[in-house]
């Protein structure tokens, strides 16, 4: 089927009986209608001759323009695709929706038109996401095939019977101004391959995007060595301490070990030495971040690894994690592009020397701290401090919360939960009890204490409930809920719900409901049994890590999704809070009041800006527009945690930029990194990195920065 919204329009009824069409002169075939938005039927033609007719949307409520046949539906393959021309006619990026409908279903779009030439526009007839090729973010657009500048709907919504469609709609979001679009031919195509190009050979051997260029992209392998092998020096840091405690501040106590101190209203962290430190960490420094999924999708990579080659593996990540949800890339056979080239600047061993230029840079670039996820390796080369993991998995109950993006929450009232504890603080703790580089240990990892939504809060308080008279987190909460109401008629009014025995509220699916004004024994009951819940959680792993390693400091549990009661059981319990925020500042991720309050330090342990242009696709979570400003906001980021008081520590996230094709444990793609996948420095950015973070954590000034 071809349709034409200029001369020629040329469609296909219901009884497939095609029809030539002049819009001009309202043609009887094709209806158009028009919603704040106005269509102009003068033909004007491109430099090339190409037909176009122009519709501008006014600053209203979603304008529209809206094509459908004038008789019966449009009969379009099933797994085709509508190609569209569009050029747009104004100087900057205009948004454009795009609706398919056959009668009350729809497919639905929403795509950047970039200013220029025509293009055309591919919008598949079929739901489709990033999630499916198995990555975050899909490439930009549009892209030239080489023929054509191509616009491909990566992100499409919905289902429609594509044998019976009634209209196409094209609006906007409501713009400040009138924007105008013209448009050219709309065609319905069968088997068409152009989603798949989308995706087509955009990965290089050195596993950058082929589309588009940048300073540190490099074109061989004598670039890459180069690049890589370029010897940082290390300039010796003065009034720093061995562990990079700052010798220039007023002593504190020295006790043989990494602890934490308030001096006046301030809080630290101390060296083994007794010196104030300022953590300034990076997350994910290993050699094993760069790993992305081949199988089933090598059409993405121009020199895809044969199966068995070096740096190549078998993974598979599939589970019921909400991390995983619509990944249609997630297991089978990947490859390492991070390890492959820095073995091409270090040879097929090159895990020591690999360490030694890694911490040599982190020095140079003013961080003293190695954050989560790093190679276990460095602690046994005491040149920088560094933190540890306690991951506690069993077969302990868990609860929902409906923000399970990494698994439901551990029961900490089960028993199996206690030994689970014991078992990940004897394994975490083995071989680094003694070691004074030690800065300490995390407990698990963003850990779902809370849901979405404005009741999301009490999420763990209903998910309890709900559960059936097994669940240890409900025998607690109902033991509370007795002990506090005595009967249950007491209970059953004081909630507004309907029960005649406790039974009734111990059944499996009990109903909790919201808190509300008329009933605020609801909430004063889930705040209590939350406050509970976090408590146990920290005092169960509090109390196992003081027992195995006495010396050592606590960290928290990297709270992500988090509520009053859970911070307020983890200042308690623990040595530091840590927190995981991706904001433009600390205090706008979690409540400083609160915590000086508390009285007890915070550690952020991951924060982030990242851009969309050194390769890979995505911004990360705390977006910025360009290379430069992730330097500028890491610098307000850092300054502003320094000044708080609370605030001992900021960990990045992380070393390395994520592979343009996702990695393999959920698809993130995203530049993040202050390295590339090419083990190449952001030069830029590493200099800003240094300057702000001599300033925050002392030594000689800088800039530093580079390689």
């Amino acid at each position: 089927m071809r349709a034409y919204l200029v001369t020629c329009l040329v469609l296909t009824s219901a009884a497939s009986q095609a029809a030539t069409l002049d819009i001009s002169v309202a043609p009887s075939g094709l209806t158009t209608r028009t919603t704040n938005a106005t269509l102009d039927p003068t033909i004007r033609k491109t430099a090339t001759g190409e037909p176009l007719v122009a519709v501008t949307f006014a600053p209203a409520p979603k304008p529209s323009l809206v094509l459908a046949p004038a008789q019966g539906t449009w009969h379009w393959p099933t797994n085709g695709t509508m190609r569209l021309r569009v050029q747009n006619g104004m100087p900057w990026p205009v948004t454009l929706i795009v609706d398919v409908a056959s009668n009350d279903k729809h497919l639905t779009t929403t795509v950047g038109v970039p200013p220029g030439p025509p293009q055309t526009l591919s919008v598949p007839l079929q739901a489709t996401s990033p999630r499916a090729f198995g990555m975050h973010v899909a490439p930009p657009m549009p892209f030239d095939d080489g023929t054509t500048k191509r616009l491909v709907a990566t992100q499409v919504d919905g289902a429609i019977d594509a044998q019976a469609v009634t209209s196409v709609t094209l609006s906007m979001p409501q713009p400040g101004a009138a924007q105008t679009l013209l448009f050219g031919t709309l065609d319905d195509v069968t088997r068409s391959d152009d989603l798949r190009h989308a995706y087509t050979a955009i990965v290089d051997r050195y596993g950058q995007y082929t589309r588009a260029t940048w300073p540190e992209k490099i074109a061989d392998d004598a670039a890459l060595e180069a690049k890589a092998n370029a010897a940082p020096s290390v300039p010796k840091a003065t009034n720093l301490d061995r562990y990079g405690g700052r010798t220039d501040l007023p002593a504190l106590k020295a006790t043989g070990w990494f602890h934490t101190q308030k001096q006046g209203d301030r809080w630290w962290l101390v060296t083994p030495e007794g010196h104030a430190f300022f953590s300034l960490g990076v997350n994910a420094v290993n050699l094993t971040d760069g790993r992305t999924y081949v199988q089933g999708r090598e059409f993405m990579f121009t020199n895809p690894p044969a199966a068995g080659a070096p740096y190549t593996g078998i993974a598979d990540s599939r589970s019921d994690q909400g991390s995983q949800r619509d990944n249609g890339m997630n297991h089978g056979r990947w490859w390492d592009i991070y390890a492959n080239n820095v073995a091409r600047t270090l040879g097929d061993k090159p895990e020591t020397a690999w360490r030694q230029r890694t911490v040599d840079r982190l020095k140079r670039w003013r961080f003293n701290t190695l954050g989560n996820w790093s190679d276990p390796a460095f602690a046994g080369d005491h040149r920088i401090a560094y933190t540890v993991p306690i991951l506690i998995t069993g077969r302990y109950n868990t609860v929902g919360t409906g923000f399970d993006y990494w698994g439901r929450m551990p029961d900490p009232f089960d028993p199996t939960f206690t030994a689970a504890t014991d078992a990940a603080v004897a394994k975490a703790t083995k071989g680094v009890r003694d070691d004074p580089w030690l800065l300490g240990y995390f407990a698990d990892n963003e850990l779902a204490w809370a849901g979405q939504g404005p009741q999301g809060r009490w999420a763990l308080a209903t998910g309890s409930l709900a559960q059936g008279p097994d669940s240890p987190a409900k025998q607690a909460f109902l033991a509370y809920l007795k002990k506090t109401h005595g009967d249950v008629a007491t209970f059953a009014k004081a909630w507004g719900v309907t029960a005649a025995t406790w039974d009734d509220v111990a059944r499996q699916g009990f109903m909790a409901p919201d808190p509300n004004e008329a009933h605020p024994a609801i909430a004063t009951d889930y705040i209590a049994f939350l406050t509970l819940y976090a408590s146990r959680y920290f005092e169960t792993v509090a109390t196992a890590l003081k027992k195995a390693d006495p010396h050592h400091l606590f960290l928290g549990g990297r709270l992500a999704v988090r509520t009053p009661e859970v911070e307020a059981a983890s200042a308690r319990y623990a040595d530091v809070t840590s927190i995981n925020t991706y904001t433009d500042l600390p205090e706008h991720g979690f409540d400083v009041a609160a915590f000086r309050q508390h009285d007890t330090p915070v550690m952020i342990t991951e924060f982030h800006f990242g851009s969309a242009d050194r390769g890979p696709f995505g911004n990360g979570v705390a977006a910025v527009a360009n290379e430069d400003e992730r330097g500028k906001a890491y610098a307000r980021f850092v300054d502003a945690a320094a000044s708080s008081g609370v605030v001992v520590g900021t960990h990045w996230f992380q070393y390395v930029d994520q592979p343009v094709t996702g990695r393999v444990l959920d698809g993130e793609n995203a530049h993040i990194g202050l390295v590339g996948i090419t083990d190449i420095p952001f030069d830029g950015f590493t200099r800003a990195v240094t300057d702000t973070n001599a300033r925050t954590g002392g030594g000689q000034a800088a800039s530093g920065g580079g390689r």
